[in-house]
């Protein structure tokens, strides 16, 4: 990699090498879906030419890498430009980190794995008549990560992820109701063991909603839940704030201004891909940046923006370490690592109180935001009555203005908690990316609850 750099003739050249094992399982109720071992390597050329554009070439073998240098070349020749694209520089660094396999999953049988896809199946699908299907699906990685530029930066990192999830389908009556879970870090077979009692929870859920009346249509004071609240940080504040979104989108980039006064001086959001053991934490971003925790929202104003080292320069601001790729198939952009809502102060308790008829939103089943407006609907409700939870709902859908929501918010909790969640994020097709959400309980005054559509 050293030596396709320097025999680089590009104004700025980069390399990224990977080589990963990955292993899935799947089985939905008593079928097997597939169990998959294997190994995937490759690599990505990205090079510059002062007043021309972007060349990449992706590669799956390391024989093919001065040959690529070259492709890259001559597709950055191939774009002119009438300005030049900017660049901020970072300081080289020469650096190797090697993240805690916790228990290294590529010395795990498949048969063990699968074996263990068997016992969550089972603890969903055997824990009641009432559940009539099941899914669980089960993925784990080791990837080795090599990072060069001809600035003279030189990175190898060693990085573990694992994830699970679970979907239990509950029937009765002619009524269906289903719950979702899962979970997942950077970490290994340690930390994935022992789930069985968050599925038979995830069973428990869904049979317990067969029950639950529908929340109705209305407007309430609304506490969101720590999954709620990060979720809605990330997509409706978090995307909002990625710099080449506002660069490319002049809607986008007039509703999050630096200095705009959004919501209550309580409320703090923001970004930090630092987070020991988090599955959007990296020590440096695939462009050889450092991550690091950015504020996007702090007391309510806007204060931050994502960055990538082209969209800091074309804002002149700092580079974030923000710029990602979903592997060597893809070039980097801004996207988010570890979304958070800063804790305030007090317990769950503390919000519920003087609250007479509203509802407690928990979890998120899906959700939608499209520029200013969202829509999510909650996993389950509860309903708040008299400052007490009291009897669960579902159909708990929350739509509206992102601003009128954020204005809206007159509380937040101390009792912060980062989300271990196995989703991912999506943007320009990559997706799933690995992030996570952290966030305490958030109290909205007012929003408009009802069925999901």
């Amino acid at each position: 990699m050293r030596d396709a750099i320097r025999a680089s003739r590009a104004d700025y050249t980069e390399i990224r090498l990977e080589r990963s094992w990955v292993t899935t399982v799947a089985q939905r109720g008593r079928r097997h879906e597939g169990a998959t071992t294997g190994v995937d390597e490759g690599g990505c050329v990205r090079v510059l030419h002062r007043g021309h554009g972007w060349g990449l070439a992706s590669f799956t073998s390391l024989e093919q890498l001065p040959a690529m240098v070259e492709r890259a070349r001559e597709l950055s020749l191939a774009v002119r430009l009438d300005e030049p694209i900017p660049w901020v520089p970072v300081p080289p660094r020469e650096d190797d980190v090697l993240l805690d396999l916790d228990g290294d999953v590529r010395g795990i049988p498949l048969d063990e794995k699968r074996s263990y896809v068997d016992r969550l199946n089972a603890a969903m699908l055997e824990y009641d008549r009432r559940i009539v299907n099941t899914k669980v699906a089960y993925r784990d990685e080791v990837t080795e990560y090599w990072y060069g530029n001809s600035e003279g930066t030189l990175l190898y990192q060693q990085r573990p992820e694992f994830t699970i999830s679970a979907h239990a389908v509950a029937r009765e009556s002619g009524t269906e109701e289903q719950a979702l879970a899962s979970v997942g870090g950077r970490s290994g077979w340690n930390s994935a063991r022992n789930e069985e009692d968050r599925f038979r929870a995830a069973a428990q859920r869904a049979i317990d909603l067969l029950a639950a009346p529908r929340v109705g249509d209305g407007r309430y004071p609304v506490v969101l839940d720590p999954r709620f609240a990060g979720v809605i940080a990330h997509e409706a504040i978090g995307h909002l704030s990625e710099a080449d979104v506002i660069l490319e989108d002049s809607q986008v980039a007039g509703m999050l201004p630096l200095g705009r006064k959004v919501g209550p001086d309580c409320l703090t959001i923001g970004d930090d891909g630092h987070v020991a053991g988090l599955r959007g934490t990296l020590p440096y971003d695939d462009e050889g940046t450092p991550t690091q925790r950015t504020l996007l929202i702090q007391h309510g104003v806007v204060v931050g923006r994502l960055h990538s080292r082209e969209t800091a320069a074309r804002l002149a601001e700092a580079p974030t370490g923000n710029a990602r790729a979903l592997s060597y198939r893809h070039p980097p952009i801004v996207r988010m690592t570890n979304t958070f809502v800063e804790h305030g102060e007090g317990q769950l308790d503390d919000l519920l109180s003087g609250i007479d008829l509203g509802v407690y939103a928990v979890d998120v089943l899906l959700g939608r935001t499209h520029l200013d407006s969202f829509s999510y609907t909650a996993g389950y409700g509860r309903m708040i009555r008299d400052g007490q939870l009291a009897e669960m709902v579902k159909g708990v859908t929350m739509a509206g203005n992102l601003f009128d929501m954020l204005g809206a918010i007159d509380r937040v909790s101390g009792d912060f908690t980062w989300t271990e969640s196995g989703g991912g994020c999506g943007k320009e097709g990559q997706s799933p990316l690995p992030v996570a959400e952290g966030a305490p309980h958030v109290r909205v005054s007012s929003l408009s609850v009802g069925r999901p559509a």
